[in-house]
């Protein structure tokens, strides 16, 4: 008789980022696909789409869910301090991955997907060569490291010297560069593409 290889159970470990008002919670094992990133900004949002997030919301002080790969960054509003619920947050998704274990459902609205996947990780689409160029650049120095500390940046538009990104996960309300690790972000534009003057990020 065939036995059925047991999985090993998963494990979850809490990380800071830049954010003091995110966590990144990592786990052992690929959540979603690489290439799929989904943020949901209220309860609503992932209704019918991701079990994972509807159970992170129905906690009173969580704002946001940003799942991908095998982390999920959340953020969580002014009510109470992460050394308060840092580690009974941890167990909370460990368990449910341990049990449930859903993260999208498998009959997901694809609009809704397709929603929350925009959310995410959208650029702008370039239309000259220095869009072309910041986007080049973002992709290749930045977004690894972004994504490293449990967030996402897009962009958005190039005028008058300005670049304007979206920041998510993690990096969402990081609206002032000065002062975090984001920074770096501005200094390296400036080097690389002639005419790039600061580097602001959009409220969402």
């Amino acid at each position: 008789m065939e036995t059925l290889e047991k999985r090993p159970p998963i494990t979850v470990y809490a990380e800071m980022t830049p954010n003091p008002a995110t966590m990144r919670y990592v786990a052992s094992r690929l959540l979603i696909p690489d290439a799929r990133m989904l943020e949901f900004l209220k309860p609503e949002d992932a209704e019918g789409v991701s079990p994972l997030a509807e159970k992170i919301f129905n906690l009173p002080f969580v704002t946001g869910v940003f799942i991908t790969g095998n982390f999920i960054t959340i953020t969580k509003n002014d009510v109470v301090t992460w050394d308060l619920v840092q580690l009974e947050l941890r167990e909370y998704i460990q368990d449910y991955l341990n049990t449930d274990g859903r993260v999208v459902n498998t009959d997901a609205p694809a609009q809704a997907l397709a929603d929350a996947n925009e959310r995410a990780m959208t650029h702008t689409e370039p239309h000259t060569e220095e869009d072309r160029k910041i986007v080049s650049v973002l992709e290749e120095y930045v977004r690894p490291a972004v994504e490293a500390d449990g967030g996402h940046i897009a962009f958005r538009s190039f005028k008058d010297g300005i670049v304007s990104v979206t920041l998510r996960g993690s990096c969402s309300g990081l609206s002032k560069f000065d002062g975090h690790p984001e920074s770096g972000i501005e200094n390296l534009l400036k080097q690389m593409v002639p005419g790039v003057k600061e580097v602001v990020a959009e409220e969402l």
